[in-house]
């Protein structure tokens, strides 16, 4: 028995087959792990570019906030706009809050999320990046998973302007994605990992022709 015992200590066979299987693993998992490295970079950045996206499509888009261009100022004519005002369009409760209230233009919200449409304007409904070269693209073409409910467009009155045009309500308009989660392509499913919550992406711009067939 001890002899036995001797020689199943010494006996070698397997050991490559071991030694391989450990760092087949280890590479794989630091493989895997660059992967979604580089995969979270890219919705990281594509989701920025979708917010910067909205941002621009809010300012010279027809405003969520459906009162914003009926507000009427009560300084002289052509001066400074004189009202303060700062209301938050939330997508995800399809309501405008704020120092005023107002109604919720989700046609308006489309054109930011999903675009201009020209076969069936003036907005799509639905996010088809296949339609991109057809029309406006919005932010669901730059990042698929953003839908409404990830969307908050805030309108304040902050005392900026253009020359020529002082009376005019210009708004400053903030656009807020929130709600977007990372999500792994292999390491979920083979360690267990929950997808993670991106940080909010806010973006902040001066309102120009508030116009939805604005170019």
């Amino acid at each position: 028995m001890i002899a036995h015992l001797r020689h199943l200590g010494h006996d070698q066979r397997g050991t490559t087959t071991i030694e391989f299987t450990i760092v087949a693993l280890l590479f794989l998992l630091l493989t895997f792990g660059l992967v979604e490295f580089g995969n979270m970079f890219w919705q990281y950045n594509s989701a920025a570019k979708a917010a910067q996206l909205g941002a621009r499509m809010a300012a010279v888009s027809n405003p969520v906030w459906s009162e914003l261009p009926n507000l009427e100022s009560t300084g002289t004519p052509g001066s400074a706009w004189e009202i303060d005002y700062t209301v938050a369009c939330d997508g995800d409760s399809g309501d405008c809050d704020g120092t005023f209230s107002g109604d919720y233009d989700a046609t308006a919200m489309n054109c930011l999320v999903f675009g201009r449409s020209r076969t069936n304007p003036p907005c799509d409904t639905e996010c088809d990046p296949a339609g991109i070269d057809a029309a406006e693209a919005g932010m669901c073409d730059r990042f698929g998973r953003i839908a409404p409910e990830n969307v908050v467009v805030t309108y304040s009155h902050t005392g900026l302007g253009f020359a020529g045009r002082p009376g005019g309500p210009v708004p400053t308009v903030t656009l807020r994605l929130t709600g977007l989660q990372f999500e792994f392509l292999a390491l979920g499913d083979l360690l267990g990992l929950e997808p993670i919550t991106m940080p909010p992406f806010t973006v902040t711009m001066t309102g120009e022709d508030l116009s939805r067939l604005a170019p």
